[in-house]
């Protein structure tokens, strides 16, 4: 749990938005593929990336190399080897089902409609060959005849039946009130111990319960009699109530099917809550797999100070963080992004130490601080006073020797300062700029700035921030 709880303190919302999403897809892709064998050989993938990532903690070299290789070449194949699989899968469906339906037994299959219809073709000696899928997909199994989406009644399933129609040899697959297909194919059953009197009908029906969990009747030519196929076996029906009931178990109307319902639904629940836990596993391997280092010289900032105290000194200025992140999101580390700052609340006249902490750092979700260098500052305070100090102008070098300077003029003659009371108990004079006096040829003025040191001292509000200077300078009289 301590591992994890950095973890989750520095996701970004970004970082949920791309679990959630595709956590989502990966669902869908379950709901879509599921009991076809796209879904099994991604399963099959899936566990293979697992197996990868234990060999990685491990560090089984030879067995790292061979997983990735085949992981590397597992969508190609997928793609390719199945591609027709996948395009029925999203041609039999619209954008809404693709994004947001699930395939849930309909309720509404017009059950005594179809039971009268198979029993009008009994009586009738016509040979009827009807599929009423359940959950496995039906499309690697059968053979596609013609689409048909029509609503199912009476008239329509008799004359798909009929002698004369083209199609009346098929089977015709019926989904909830609609027959989606007319004219299919299904495999013949491998069983040679059959009855005699089953025909080619009865063994597509019993071929095809024998590869999925469809439910098939069938309507014999020769004696009109009524048979169903189901779970890999084949059964004469005595009558319309025992074929209702037959149907009824199958679309899941009966109360042992609403609890296979609710289990069909806890399943979906579980699924989606596996999505997210694979997904986010995923991630966090894949962004902590792609960690970068990076060394960052950061100003440190000093905060809520004392009004009434200054900073005298400092044994740092900056402050070196090592972080570490995915390689993007560290190259998208802005300097205005991260921050030190110490608080001086508490802090004293005279010498103060501080720690730095993570507490002190500010950084951009996703990143990871390393390493801390200095972890301990020193930061002197002082209470702040005013002091008027005299200004003097600091001249340099000498006046050329044919002239000499009579009279120095200076406004203002004093500064009022404030800074620190050490510092300012040291301080007697504020010195000008340096003005060279070998560069003087004549009398003049000059406006010059006071110079401050050190750098804490600032001027006074209301006292004048430059010195204006003049002086008066004469050639020498010759000497007897």
């Amino acid at each position: 749990m301590k591992i994890l709880l950095p973890f989750f303190a520095t996701l970004r919302w970004q970082d949920i938005a791309d679990i959630l999403l595709n956590s989502y897809i990966l669902f869908r892709l379950y709901v879509l593929f599921r009991g076809t064998t796209v879904f099994r050989v991604i399963t099959g993938i899936a566990i293979l990336w697992v197996f990868q990532r234990i060999a990685v903690f491990f560090g089984l070299i030879l067995t790292i190399w061979a997983l990735q290789g085949i992981m590397a070449v597992a969508a190609l194949i997928i793609i390719i080897v199945f591609r027709n699989e996948i395009r029925s899968v999203l041609q039999a469906k619209n954008l809404k089902t693709i994004l947001w339906g699930f395939s849930y037994k309909p309720f509404h299959t017009p059950i005594e409609i179809i039971v009268e219809s198979i029993y009008t073709l009994s009586r009738r000696r016509i040979g009827a060959l009807m599929v009423f899928p359940g959950e496995d997909d039906l499309e690697e199994v059968i053979q596609k005849g013609i689409r048909w989406n029509g609503s199912v009644s009476k008239e329509m399933i008799i004359s798909i039946f009929w002698p004369d129609n083209p199609v009346h040899d098929g089977a015709a697959i019926i989904k909830g009130n609609q027959i989606t297909d007319v004219g299919v194919i299904l495999p013949l059953s491998h069983y040679n111990d059959l009855p005699s009197r089953y025909g080619t009908r009865h063994r597509a029906a019993l071929g095809l319960a024998e590869a999925t969990d469809a439910l098939i009747v069938v309507v014999s030519e020769e004696t009109g009699k009524v048979v169903v196929a189901k779970d890999s076996t084949i059964s004469d029906i005595a009558g319309n109530d025992e074929l209702i009931k037959k149907l009824r178990v199958h679309a899941g109307t009966t109360e042992k099917d609403k609890g296979l319902l609710r289990k069909s639904k806890l399943k979906l629940g579980i699924a989606a809550l596996l999505s997210i836990i694979l997904v986010t596993v995923v991630w966090f391997d894949f962004s902590k797999g792609m960690d970068t280092l990076i060394t960052l010289e950061i100003p440190l900032e000093y905060t809520t100070r004392d009004p009434s105290m200054e900073i005298i000194d400092t044994s740092v200025n900056t402050v070196s963080l090592q972080l570490g992140g995915s390689g993007t999101l560290i190259k998208s580390i802005r300097p205005d992004q991260v921050h030190v700052r110490m608080d001086l609340d508490k802090a004293v006249a005279g010498r103060n130490t501080f720690s730095i902490t993570k507490e002190n750092i500010t950084l951009p979700p996703g990143i990871f601080l390393k390493k801390i260098t200095p972890s301990i500052v020193e930061a002197t305070l002082d209470i702040t006073i005013k002091k008027t100090l005299p200004v003097q102008v600091d001249w340099v070098g000498k006046l050329p020797e044919q002239l000499i300077l009579l009279e120095v003029r200076v406004d203002p003659k004093a500064i009022e300062v404030v800074g620190g009371n050490r510092v300012l108990d040291n301080i007697a004079t504020i010195y000008t700029e340096k003005v060279q006096l070998d560069n003087i040829r004549k009398s003049g003025a000059i406006t010059l700035n006071p110079v401050l040191i050190p750098a804490s001292l600032k001027i006074a509000s209301g006292s004048k921030n430059k010195i204006n200077v003049s002086y008066v300078v004469k050639p020498k009289l010759p000497s007897n």
